[in-house]
């Protein structure tokens, strides 16, 4: 995992997550939330389930989730 921090805030504008973590993000959502995510979609619940990303006290965090580029057979186990 990589962070880049940015010179104006002094937090990482880029984290990298793994495709097992992205793979992890991805079904914790279905089985938690029923939402179908693509791989791409959850990136960012997998950089923050990682870890790779701490939100600093008291900041507000959104991750967009969308997509339907992805098969059902994606969800299992």
């Amino acid at each position: 995992m990589a962070r880049q921090p940015s010179p104006a805030r002094g937090r990482p504008d880029v984290v990298l997550v793994g495709d097992d973590a992205i793979r992890a993000a991805q079904r914790t959502l279905w089985h938690t939330a029923r939402v179908a995510a693509e791989p791409a979609a959850c990136v960012g619940v997998a950089a923050l389930l990682a870890g790779a990303y701490k939100p600093a006290p008291g900041e507000r965090v959104a991750v967009v989730i969308s997509g339907a580029n992805m098969t059902p057979s994606q969800l299992d186990d």
